[in-house]
């Protein structure tokens, strides 16, 4: 059998695929993963004619040509992975379609976090998966939970014994309260037994998050040392603590003793937030003398559990005992979230990009600078641009500086008698030989002047959001940001920060106001700030630009951080 990359012009459906019918499939739930990555998983054909019939892998054909559709590539460029069977009978290729269709059953819970969890073992992070299998990080988050699972209730959920409503609930129980729930279940089928058997449904939320009480056995203290009164149950099987926060009190102190037991033991030890959970699934389970460290769960019903011997996936181990090196100095909080950073990042690179546009000998030099040192997108893609948040790709499509540069890119297009991309830019990033020679053929009779403005565009497609490029680029040109942008409601709703905020305040609407309201929540502050940049109610502020949004970049806490000002940092001072 061979392997080869065909057109998706040469691609025939066969009357024999399983699954041929005149009505196009749905494709909604591989359409996603085929727009991330593009077909994966080579089609079966065979020759027919000048053409090629599919044998298996319609629904890849049909999702690979709505993508070419939505980008305006021609079918005749688009190349997708087959495998070319031998000519033979229908016979042969009818069997093939359904060994391949038939497999492709949908899988259940249990499946998909297996699925899931070799994925983030492999490297791969919970947003790629999520954009793979087009579904929700919280959906990927929800199936990874499992992981805590106690044996026999997966087992259970296999054998059909309890739902998949069921089997996510019991994944939010402590492990004690899996192996009561396990106790009970097992009871169920002793002979002559008159156990109520394992909660479900309904009662089983009830049994796991009812009104929760303090039991005695969740004291990691001496109960002599508690001095209020102590409840104890009809039977007086289970007694509970009446006071709870003397509980809390002793609870507390005894998890301070244990954190410094372990630390003792050269433990790196991590106390989390009472009724939060530990993520077994976004750790590796590693001894203590290759990195791992120590976590301790405390829960809201008073139970506290250590998981000891746990490393984030992926985290580089500094040394013999997983700490920084000696004289490092401790990172800062950042400032911002990563949605802010993220908005910030785009918002300048599309500034950069659009003085670009009037300056091509800085781009020329630019372009030179990538060349030489190489870059992350060069050899030759243009951004992404990638938002976190679609607000923020709303933001900057709107911006006057992405429309200035999307305005010159058409007429360089018109210019060099081109189609768009794959990517949708002038940009053609897939090393098609022709296509570059054509083109330089095209600017060898073209003026100088003409080449230039062409290499600002390119230059402008290939600068990286987020790089050191992009910053130094925008202190040597120092834009005038109020032209290209204003800030606005999509970055006020990822700004988090509470002195950024405030401090923000006092620059658009002044000290007073800003001290008026320092204590009210961030969201009206931003609202005041809204209000005075658009003018309701308040005096308007024109062409602000905050600190965020200079060159080189500024904060407003100088014990925070930010990705970009971090990054930059070394470099300033080549361009101020």
């Amino acid at each position: 059998m061979e392997l080869r990359n065909i057109a998706l012009s040469d691609l025939r459906v066969a009357n024999v695929n399983v699954r041929h019918s005149r009505k196009a499939p749905d494709i909604s739930d591989i359409l996603p993963s085929v727009r991330a990555r593009g077909v994966l998983q080579p089609l079966l054909v065979r020759p027919r004619g000048n053409a090629f019939e599919i044998v298996a892998g319609r629904r890849r054909f049909f999702a690979a040509s709505k993508v070419a559709e939505e980008q305006g590539v021609p079918t005749d460029e688009v190349m997708l992975p087959c495998a070319i069977a031998a000519e033979g009978g229908d016979a042969d290729a009818v069997e093939a379609s359904l060994i391949e269709n038939v497999a492709r059953a949908p899988m259940d819970e249990l499946q998909e976090y297996e699925a899931f969890s070799k994925l983030l073992k492999q490297g791969r992070s919970v947003p790629d998966i999520a954009r793979t299998f087009g579904q929700t990080e919280r959906y990927i988050k929800q199936r990874l939970a499992l992981a805590s699972l106690h044996s026999a209730i997966k087992d259970a959920y296999r054998n059909g014994d309890i739902e998949s409503e069921e089997l996510q609930l019991l994944a939010t129980a402590t492990r004690s309260q899996q192996k009561d729930w396990v106790a009970a279940l097992q009871a169920e089928s002793e002979p002559d037994s008159d156990a109520d058997g394992a909660p479900r449904g309904h009662h089983l939320k009830q049994w796991l998050f009812g009104a929760e009480q303090i039991a005695t056995a969740a004291a990691l203290f001496p109960v002599d040392g508690y001095k209020g009164a102590v409840v104890t149950d009809l039977f007086g099987d289970v007694s509970y603590f009446a006071d709870v926060e003397a509980f809390w009190a002793l609870q507390n102190a005894a998890i301070a003793s244990l954190r410094d037991g372990l630390a003792a033991k050269s433990w790196k030890v991590t106390v989390l937030d009472k009724g939060a959970r530990f993520p077994s699934w976004q750790y590796d389970e590693v001894p203590l003398e290759d990195g791992g460290e120590a976590f301790i769960e405390v829960r809201t019903n008073g139970e506290v559990e250590a998981h000891q011997g746990y490393r984030a996936y992926g985290e580089t181990r500094k040394d013999a005992k997983g700490e920084e090196p000696e004289g490092a100095p401790p990172s800062a909080r950042s400032e911002l979230t990563k949605a802010a950073e993220n908005y910030l990042a785009l918002h300048r690179h599309a500034i950069v990009r659009a003085e670009l546009l009037a300056r091509p000998a800085i781009a020329l030099r630019l372009a030179a600078a990538h060349m030489i040192a190489s870059s992350p997108l060069w050899s030759v893609k243009p951004d992404p641009q990638r938002a976190e948040k679609e607000a923020t790709s709303n933001s900057v499509a709107a911006s006057p500086a992405q429309a200035a540069l999307d305005a010159e890119r058409d007429a360089v297009l018109e210019l060099l008698r081109l189609e768009k991309s794959y990517y949708g830019t002038v940009t053609r990033g897939n090393g098609d030989a022709f296509t570059g020679a054509s083109l330089f053929a095209r600017l060898l009779a073209l003026s100088d002047e003409v080449v230039l403005r062409i290499i600002a565009l390119v230059m402008a497609e290939t600068l990286a959001a987020g790089s050191i490029l992009t910053e130094a680029a925008g202190m040597a040109i120092k834009p005038d940001v109020a032209r290209w942008w204003r800030l606005d409601d999509a970055f006020l709703d990822v700004l988090k920060d509470r002195v950024a905020i405030n401090t923000l305040l006092s620059e658009i609407a002044g000290k007073a106001v800003a001290d008026a309201n320092v204590s009210e929540p961030g969201r009206v502050q931003k609202k005041i700030i809204h209000d005075c940049l658009n003018g309701d109610g308040r005096e308007r502020t024109e062409r602000f630009v905050p600190r965020y949004m200079t060159f080189p970049i500024g904060l407003y806490d100088p014990n925070k951080t930010l990705e970009i000002a971090r990054a930059t940092e070394c470099v300033n001072v080549l361009f101020t």
